[in-house]
């Protein structure tokens, strides 16, 4: 379904467009793309928004639901480390 809108440009938009479309696109074309992209860049936006407002609510490296992060990071990183050192180097 499609809806038909009345929108009122300056001149000088209207012929940009014009010179845009180049007989590649109508205006209704190249404003409904430019509508479309407009629309995605605030989707975008807000999603953003949302990951840093919720970054700064719940930083990364703390305590969470699994427990310590950093501390597991660690004790991960010192388990590698012991396998390493007692690799013999031989597959």
């Amino acid at each position: 379904m499609t809806t038909q809108i009345a929108v009122r440009l300056p001149d000088p938009l209207v012929e940009a467009i014009d010179l845009i479309a180049a007989g590649t696109a109508t205006r209704s074309e190249i404003v409904r793309l430019a509508l479309e992209q407009f629309v995605q860049r605030e989707e975008r936006r807000r999603i953003d928004e949302a990951l840093t407002r919720g970054y700064a609510e719940h930083p990364p490296g703390g305590e969470d639901e699994w427990g310590d992060l950093d501390a597991q990071t660690d004790r991960l990183g010192r388990e590698a480390r012991a396998a390493l050192d007692e690799w013999d180097g031989g597959w």
